[in-house]
């Protein structure tokens, strides 16, 4: 605790002062540290939401204008969503799996293995596809995207294009929101065709019947299913490319710099896919259920 040196020690009163007054002053110094921490995290919150939203509806009016470079598009479909393919089936085939091993093990004593199939199917269409198709691409790409983008605004490329009336978020972040919108619906497809089979491959190995498995899984996984499941991963592209651009393009710091955008870009995609995930299921799936 810190003196006065104005104050005079000499009483014993104002040495209990002086005790009471340096007390208080740490005790305040304590108070205001959780509200400091407080409103940097809401200030750093918010600055995120403008800084997305802005970009996004820069982006969005170029692509209403037709201001796209469809052979930049390609070559970022190929980048993000083939490129992304064996990985995203690796992950859901055997996440199918695994739901369908403990699902089978469990129905089968009940006498009710044949429901593995429509929980499976379920499960994988609504949830497992897209959720688990997104993580991988925010991981892969996203962190691309940030570290691409992140690298030339540290090299001053970024600059160069504004030098050159060229608009980065025309450039670099169109075709890349249209690539991402485009292909991670279609991996999503994919990707519960595969979970699905690997779902029954491991079924049948634990004693459901393989017709049993593909009755319920028909019964039970309507289309709607299928295209809303698709419908969320449009969602799900426009934060991972748009949170990816944001975060490369407010890089600093050099090559340091590069490497926290890369972290926060998938980080931040990560969260934000699964708490968009929940409301996405609430308004598309809220009021209805399987009916096993």
């Amino acid at each position: 605790m810190k003196r006065d040196p104005n104050r005079n020690p000499g009483k014993p009163g104002d040495v209990v002062g002086d005790i009471l007054h340096d007390v208080g002053d740490e005790l305040a110094a304590v108070v205001s540290v959780p509200g400091e921490i407080t409103y940097h995290t809401f200030n750093k919150f918010f600055e995120f939401i403008g800084e997305f939203s802005l970009l996004l509806g820069r982006t969005l009016k170029f692509i209403a204008k037709g201001a796209v470079d469809v052979r930049d598009t390609l070559n970022q479909m190929a980048y993000i969503g083939v490129a992304s393919l064996p990985i995203v089936l690796i992950t859901v085939a055997f996440s199918g799996a695994v739901l369908s091993l403990y699902m089978s093990q469990l129905v089968v004593k009940w006498g009710i293995g044949s429901y593995t199939g429509g929980v499976v199917g379920v499960s994988i269409t609504r949830e497992i596809g897209p959720v688990l198709t997104a993580v991988v691409m925010a991981a892969r790409s996203g962190s691309a995207i940030a570290a691409e983008l992140g690298s030339m605004k540290v090299t001053e490329q970024i600059d160069a294009l504004r030098a050159l009336a060229v608009s980065p978020v025309r450039y670099l972040v169109v075709p890349r929101l249209l690539a991402g919108v485009v292909m991670l619906p279609a991996l999503t497809a994919i990707a519960d065709l595969v979970g699905t089979t690997g779902g029954y491959i491991v079924a049948v190995m634990n004693g459901v019947a393989g017709g049993g498995f593909l009755s319920t899984l028909k019964t039970q996984v309507v289309p709607y299913d299928v295209f809303m499941g698709m419908l969320k991963t449009v969602f799900f592209a426009v934060v991972i490319v748009v949170v990816g651009a944001q975060q490369g393009l407010r890089t600093s710091g050099g090559a340091t710099g590069v490497g926290k955008s890369t972290t926060s870009s998938v980080v931040i995609s990560i969260v934000v896919i699964y708490i968009l995930n929940f409301f996405l299921a609430y308004v598309m799936f809220g009021g209805r259920t399987a009916s096993l």
